[in-house]
């Protein structure tokens, strides 16, 4: 169960880049403005989790997906930079939610069941 909520939450916040639980972001940004790839470190402040994971995500056309297909990640940036997005695999979920700046960014995450919480830093690779 462990290894599962690891991938879970490496999916969530990395997929994330994913400050406070939202929904999903009603304005998309303007296409390529935080596009690119992204590396997100996931910190957990709660419950039976790795605390912290590195992991690398794709911002395409202000969309957030994962090119693993191991698991379902989507999302989106809004104009100003929020960012909202929920990763799935099986019946487990979890979210995280957050903002963007131009090379960076921050938020939090959980997992559906509540059994982990976090915080996760971003920050904008080269292409």
């Amino acid at each position: 169960m462990k290894n599962f909520m690891r991938s879970i939450l490496v999916m969530t916040v990395a997929v994330v880049l994913v400050a406070g639980a939202g929904s999903f972001v009603d304005a998309v940004a303007a296409p390529g403005s935080y596009d690119g790839v992204w590396s997100v470190v996931v910190y957990t402040l709660r419950g039976d989790c790795d605390r912290a994971l590195r992991y690398s995500v794709r911002i395409a056309g202000g969309r957030v997906f994962s090119e693993d297909p191991s698991y379902r990640a989507y999302g989106a940036v809004g104009a100003g930079g929020a960012i909202s997005v929920t990763v799935a695999r099986g019946k487990s979920s979890a979210s995280g939610s957050g903002r963007l700046i131009r090379d960076g960014g921050r938020g939090v995450w959980h997992t559906s069941t509540g059994e982990c919480t976090g915080q996760w830093t971003a920050e904008r690779r080269p292409w």
